[in-house]
């Protein structure tokens, strides 16, 4: 399994923020910290997430909803949900539309971690 670092995270949120706007800089280390290792979190040597779905809708869900970044929440936690998806061979088929709604329901509370985790199985190329 291939693993983005808590670095190439914050390098892809600066791009980001170049390319589309916004405010640079982290608001809470901590909260960054806590989102990029709950997706490998154990409790008695047992995976609480055990495949590369459940970890990647939990990096994206850490990130969108931890808020660890000044800006650009939504933004990182998206593409990096997408890129460790990628980078473990799991490529997802949807519509721009699609993503940004199930995104946006991820920022508003209206979808949870479960939901999204669905939603990448719903839409992995097959």
């Amino acid at each position: 399994m291939k693993v983005l670092t808590g670095k190439q995270i914050i390098e892809l949120q600066k791009h980001l923020i170049d390319r589309y706007g916004g405010i640079h800089g982290i608001r809470d280390k901590g909260i960054l910290d806590s989102a990029l290792n709950a997706p490998f979190q154990t409790f008695s040597g047992i995976e609480l997430y055990p495949d590369i779905i459940e970890k990647a809708a939990r990096l994206g869900y850490g990130l969108i909803k931890g808020h660890a970044f000044i800006d650009g929440n939504k933004r990182i936690g998206t593409h990096a949900m997408l890129i460790f998806l990628l980078l473990n061979d799991i490529e997802l088929v949807y519509s721009d539309d699609d993503l940004i709604k199930m995104i946006l329901d991820v920022a508003a509370g209206t979808a949870d971690c479960k939901e999204l985790s669905e939603w990448i199985i719903t839409h992995k190329k097959q």
